[in-house]
């Protein structure tokens, strides 16, 4: 198996990156409707955003990013993937967390 051959078979063909490319396009155009059709109420759109905005990164992690856990290469590039994931969302979250706590304390030292 020559090595061009190998790093071809890392990457999707045309039909999964069309496949995923019209998810995407579905999954984006259905939380538009969704707000602009004014027929739900404002938390029944932010749960649909939220859940639809969900599948559409599971669909970019597949058809874009390739990560899937069929063989060694793939379960390392997923777990890195979800390692760095979790400490972005540390940083961020724990950021915000420690500024609204320190807001909220100098706040209450003005009163």
């Amino acid at each position: 198996m020559s090595h061009a051959h190998e790093h071809a078979a890392d990457h999707g063909s045309v039909k999964s990156y069309l496949v995923g490319f019209a998810l995407s396009v579905v999954l984006t155009a259905i939380p538009f409707w969704m707000v602009m059709s004014g027929n739900f109420t404002r938390q029944a759109a932010t749960v649909g955003i939220f859940v639809l905005a969900v599948v559409q990164i599971l669909v970019h992690l597949k058809y874009f990013l390739h990560l899937h856990l069929r063989d060694a290469q793939g379960k390392l590039n997923t777990f890195s993937f979800i390692f760095t994931a979790m400490i972005i969302v540390m940083l961020v979250g724990l950021s915000v967390w420690i500024i609204t706590s320190a807001d909220v304390l100098m706040m209450r030292a003005v009163e």
